[in-house]
C-alpha cells in the first residue's frame, strides 16, 4: 500500500476521534420511530421533523435524539433549538413546562 495513503488513513482515524473538528450545517435524515418513519432536517440552526409532536410544539423526541448524537458537531444554537421546556426536560434543566 502507498505510504502516503497509509498516512491519510491514520489521520482519518485520528479525526474520527475528534468530532468537534466537524461542524454540520445541513443534514437530512429518516428516523424510524416506534410508530412510523419521520423525515428530519437541519438547515443552519433550524431543525424540522414531520412528526405531529414537532408540528405542534416546535420540538420532538426525534430532533432531540439527533441533537444528542451529533452534539459535538452542531453549533450551540442547533444543539438547543426548539422549545426550552422539551429540551430542558431532555437534559434535566427544566422540570416544568411553561
Amino acid at each position: 500500500m502507498n505510504s502516503g495513503l497509509i498516512g491519510k488513513i491514520e489521520k482519518a482515524h485520528r479525526y474520527a476521534q475528534e468530532p468537534e473538528r466537524i461542524r454540520i450545517n445541513a443534514i437530512t435524515a429518516s428516523f424510524n420511530g416506534d410508530n412510523s418513519s419521520y423525515n428530519l432536517s437541519l438547515e443552519g440552526d433550524t431543525w424540522a421533523c414531520n412528526c405531529h409532536t414537532h408540528e405542534t410544539f416546535g420540538d420532538c423526541q426525534h430532533v432531540m435524539a439527533m441533537q444528542q448524537l451529533l452534539r459535538p458537531m452542531l453549533s450551540e444554537d442547533a444543539q438547543s433549538s426548539g422549545q426550552p421546556g422539551l429540551a430542558g426536560a431532555m437534559d434535566g434543566t427544566s422540570a416544568t413546562p411553561r
